[in-house]
C-alpha cells in the first residue's frame, strides 16, 4: 500500500525492493554497487564511511517525506564512541561522572579515586553493551552503590576503585 501512495504522488522515492538501506542509496548515487569478478571488497569502516556522504535526495528516496527533511537545517552522521573518548566523558568534563562521585563522597570526608584500568573496564563495558556514553551512568551507578551505603564507615580515608570492583571480584582499597 506504501509503494501505491508513493507512486501515486508522484514523487522519486524507492520501494522497498529497490533499495533496503540508506547506504546502498547513497552507493548507487556514488557508483558503488558494482558487481564481477573484479570488484574490491569494501571493509564495513568503508561501507559505514559512506553515511558521512548522505544528503537531503538520499533521505527523500529513502522514505522521508520532504515536508521533514525541508524542516532539518543540518544533516549529520554520528559515528561510534571509541574507549578513549569514554574515558574522557569519564573524567575531563566539568560535569564528568567521577567528578560528581568524588564532590558525593567528600560529603562525607571520604576521598574517591579511581585506577585508570578501572575507568578502561567502565568503557568497555559500555562499548559491548552497545549504549554509548549514555550507559557509562548506569554502569558506574551499578559499581558505585554498594560502596555508597558503606561510606560513612570510610570517613576521612580514601577510596579506590579498581577493576576487580568493577567488575565486582572484589571490595575497593580502602587507604
Amino acid at each position: 500500500m506504501a509503494t501505491c501512495v508513493i507512486r501515486a504522488f508522484g514523487d522519486n522515492r524507492l520501494t522497498p525492493k529497490e533499495a533496503n538501506t540508506l547506504t546502498d542509496i547513497i552507493g548507487k548515487k556514488q557508483g558503488a554497487n558494482a558487481l564481477g569478478f573484479n570488484t574490491e571488497k569494501k571493509t564495513k569502516k568503508e561501507r559505514e564511511a559512506i553515511l558521512e556522504m548522505v544528503e537531503a535526495d538520499d533521505l527523500v528516496k529513502y522514505g522521508l517525506i520532504p515536508e521533514l527533511i525541508g524542516r532539518l537545517h543540518m544533516i549529520a552522521t554520528l559515528g561510534e564512541i571509541d574507549e578513549d573518548a569514554m574515558i574522557h566523558i569519564l573524567s575531563e568534563p566539568k560535569n564528568a561522572l567521577t567528578k560528581q562521585y568524588k564532590k558525593l563522597f567528600s560529603m562525607d570526608d571520604v576521598k574517591l579515586s579511581f585506577e585508570t584500568d578501572a575507568l578502561k573496564e567502565i568503557a568497555q563495558k559500555a562499548i559491548k553493551r552497545k549504549t554509548g556514553a549514555r550507559g557509562l551512568r548506569s554502569i558506574m551507578e551499578d559499581v558505585m552503590l554498594d560502596i555508597m551505603y558503606e561510606l560513612p564507615e570510610y570517613k576521612n580515608k580514601t577510596v579506590v576503585i579498581t577493576k576487580d570492583v568493577v567488575n565486582k571480584i572484589s571490595t575497593p582499597k580502602i587507604a
